[in-house]
């Protein structure tokens, strides 16, 4: 079994022979970065692995100090963005749509992967329809699988605020009260969405990595604070890069990517992480247009009566994709 020392060896590798098509060469043509560089790790999450693994090509881009806050599930992570706590996150796409809409200094770099909620339902639920009437637990309005669920519910023409009697609790509970049939569903993501499918707590009705039209378009999104963004362009497309590098490792070699999320105490669990890493599909960040991601989620949120701005509104106030398009040409492979 290779050692961490080794995997990041050849991580770093990676950067500077232009493993799998990374080329490095527009790197450094580029100046260096203006400043540190501030991430987030999400406790609990294992679909963040890109972010999570990308220290050391953040020290290949040129980073001499990279940090990472953690921060529990939950809006922590959207406000230690905002308030300039970290400079970059990887995090859901629709509930940052909500605080661009609110005003809050946040702007979408980029796509990173589909998925990766799912579902879960007892026999009374086998459509999003069926939820007409429902009870449906979330860890808390306005909480990322609440803002999903009310987008689909949305979609097929339901009215999330009054067709559906939400009810707020922690997922252990969610998952109890969903084996006693006491609510009738609620959405989740890995681990504990593996968990629930081999324990066979309910049954999958939507999977959003595989069912259309959640399937095509993005979960996971790279957001960066305003400020941070207009200060530090430099510093922006290097640690951009960086994690789209990541990305695609954890496509191409998964086996040793879930290893070091376990040896740097990221998961708890190396088969949950090496689940999630197959499953979710790390490389469509080069293939998806994350523009169509924002304006699909921005029309379903203003159906929904959660925000106000179109998308066109959204698109113009709250993202910036000339890091990326770059990107999507330098790394070609």
């Amino acid at each position: 079994m290779q050692s961490r020392r080794e995997f990041l060896r050849d991580v770093a590798a990676a950067a500077t022979v232009g493993y799998v098509g990374l080329r490095p060469r527009p790197a450094a043509a580029e100046p260096p970065p203006e400043t540190t560089i501030k991430l987030a790790h999400q406790i609990g999450s294992t679909c963040g692995a890109p972010q999570d693994v990308a220290e050391d090509l953040l020290h290949s881009e040129g980073f001499t100090d990279v940090r990472y806050v953690n921060v529990g599930l939950g809006p922590g992570i959207y406000e230690v963005l905002t308030s300039g706590e970290v400079d970059i996150v990887m995090t859901f796409g629709p509930p940052v749509i909500i605080r661009i809409d609110a005003g809050e200094p946040i702007v979408l770099l980029a796509g990173v992967h589909i998925g990766c909620l799912e579902l879960f339902g007892t026999d009374r639920v086998r459509t999003i329809r069926d939820l007409k009437g429902k009870k449906v637990a979330t860890p808390g309005l306005g909480s990322a699988p609440h803002v999903f669920l009310a987008s689909m519910v949305a979609y097929v023409g339901l009215d999330p605020n009054n067709d559906i009697t939400w009810v707020v609790h922690s997922t252990s509970e969610s998952k109890r009260l969903l084996t006693e049939g006491k609510i009738d569903a609620f959405i989740i993501g890995p681990p504990s969405s593996y968990e629930m499918r081999a324990e066979k707590i309910g049954h999958v009705a939507v999977n959003m990595t595989t069912d259309r039209p959640w399937s095509q378009y993005f979960c996971c999104m790279l957001s960066g604070n305003r400020e941070f963004v207009r200060k530090q362009p430099v510093a922006t497309k290097r640690a951009v890069r960086a994690i789209l590098k990541a990305s695609d490792l954890c496509a191409l070699e998964p086996d040793r990517v879930a290893r070091l999320m376990l040896d740097k105490g990221y998961t708890k669990n190396y088969d949950h992480a090496l689940q999630t890493l197959k499953e979710l599909p790390y490389r469509a960040w080069r293939t998806h247009d994350p523009e169509d991601t924002v304006r699909f989620f921005s029309l379903r949120l203003h159906e929904a009566g959660m925000i106000k701005s179109s998308p066109q509104k959204i698109l113009a106030q709250g993202t910036d994709w000339r890091f990326l398009n770059e990107l999507k040409k330098e790394l070609k492979g």
